[in-house]
C-alpha cells in the first residue's frame, strides 16, 4: 500500500468508533475490552476512525458535558412521557454515559439528537424544521411566520385565541375578530386585538418586538401590563420585565426575508441564531471568543458562509466533524 495514501473510514466505521468511545468511557467489562481490541485490529480504517474519535472527544468533552446536562432533564421527561402509560421504570443515565452518548448522538444524528425538541413537538400544532421559515394560516385567518426550528400550539376553544410559543420565534399578523389574541411564552404573554409583532423565546423568558399596532405584555400572570407600540421592544425573564425601548423593527425582523442583522451582538448570540439554520450542532469552546462582539448583516440560509466570514475577521479556528458538528475555538 502507498504509505502516503490516506485511510478514510466509512460513515459506518466512524459511527462504530464513536459507539466504542462511549462504551469505553462508561466502565466496560473485560469482554467489551477484548471485543474492542479485535474490532480495532480487524481493519486499519477502524484504528483511523477511533483515532479521529479520540481527537473529537478531546475537543468536544466540555460542550458534550454541557449538552448532556442541558438535555438530561428533557430526555428524562420525554422517556417518562413515553413510558408512563406502560408503568415502565426508566433508567437514569450515569453522568459519564450521558455525556458520551450525547456526544455520539449529536454527531451521528445531527439536529435529530435534541430531546428538548422532541418534547416541544409532542404538544405542538405547527413546527418548522431547522433552516425552514414557514408561514401558516390559523382558523381565524391570522398568519404566523415561524422562524427556523420553532414550534407553536394553538387553542381557540376558551373564548380567546391562544397560541403557546414552545420553541424558537413566531411573527404574528393578527386578524381583528373581536376576540382577544394571546401569545404565551414561558411565564408571560402578549395580548392584542389587531397588529403585527414577533415573540421570541430567550433563556427563562421571551422578547416581544412590535412592527405595527399595539401589544400588552405581562411578564407573568401577576405582573403589570406594559403597552408596546410600533418600533418598540421588550424582554422579560423569570417573571420580571426589562424596560421597553425603541428598535429598528424592520431590521430586527429581517429573518423573514432571510437575513440576520446584528449590532455589537456577542458571537454566542450569533451562533445561537445560526443553530436554528444548521442541520447539526455548532459549539463555541472558548468563553472569551463567545463574548466577542459582532456587527453586520448575514444570510441566514448559509450558516457555513456566515461562520467563514466571521472567521476571516475574528481569527478563530473551525473544526468540522462528520458533517454534523462544527467546533469553534
Amino acid at each position: 500500500m502507498n504509505h502516503t495514501e490516506r485511510i478514510t473510514p466509512t460513515p459506518a466505521q466512524e459511527q462504530a468508533a464513536f459507539a466504542w468511545l462511549s462504551l469505553l468511557h462508561d466502565q466496560p467489562g473485560s469482554g467489551d475490552q477484548l471485543t474492542f481490541s479485535r474490532w480495532l485490529q480487524a481493519d486499519p480504517a477502524h484504528a483511523e476512525a477511533y483515532a479521529q474519535a479520540q481527537v473529537v472527544w478531546e475537543l468536544s468533552e466540555v460542550p458534550a458535558r454541557t449538552l448532556a446536562d442541558e438535555e438530561a432533564l428533557a430526555l428524562q421527561g420525554y422517556l417518562n412521557a413515553m413510558n408512563r402509560a406502560r408503568g415502565a421504570r426508566v433508567r437514569r443515565w450515569s453522568g459519564a454515559l450521558a455525556m458520551a452518548a450525547c456526544l455520539v448522538l449529536m454527531i451521528g444524528l445531527g439536529a435529530g439528537w435534541q430531546p428538548s425538541r422532541w418534547v416541544d413537538d409532542l404538544g405542538a400544532d405547527y413546527v418548522s424544521a431547522p433552516g425552514e421559515i414557514r408561514t401558516v394560516t390559523l382558523a381565524d385567518q391570522s398568519q404566523v411566520t415561524l422562524d427556523a426550528d420553532s414550534a407553536i400550539a394553538v387553542d381557540f376553544s376558551r373564548g380567546e385565541r391562544h397560541v403557546q410559543l414552545r420553541r424558537g420565534a413566531g411573527f404574528f399578523s393578527v386578524t381583528h375578530t373581536g376576540e382577544p389574541f394571546v401569545v404565551g411564552a414561558e411565564k408571560g404573554e402578549a395580548r392584542v386585538l389587531g397588529t403585527q409583532f414577533e415573540v421570541r423565546l430567550q433563556p427563562h423568558g421571551a422578547q416581544v418586538t412590535v412592527l405595527s399596532g399595539r401589544v400588552a405584555v405581562t411578564a407573568d400572570k401577576n405582573a403589570a401590563r406594559q403597552i408596546l407600540s410600533a418600533g418598540q421592544q421588550m424582554a422579560y425573564a423569570d417573571g420580571s420585565a426589562d424596560k421597553l425601548h425603541a428598535v429598528d423593527s424592520e431590521a430586527q425582523l429581517a429573518w423573514r426575508q432571510g437575513w440576520l442583522n446584528y449590532y455589537k451582538a456577542t458571537l454566542a448570540d450569533v451562533v445561537q441564531d445560526l443553530r436554528r439554520y444548521y442541520p447539526g450542532r455548532i459549539v463555541v469552546l472558548n468563553e472569551e471568543l463567545a463574548a466577542r462582539r459582532v456587527s453586520g448583516s448575514f444570510p441566514s440560509q448559509d450558516p457555513q458562509a456566515v461562520l467563514s466570514s466571521l472567521q476571516g475577521v475574528m481569527g478563530f479556528e473551525q473544526h468540522h466533524v462528520l458533517g454534523h458538528l462544527i467546533i469553534l475555538r
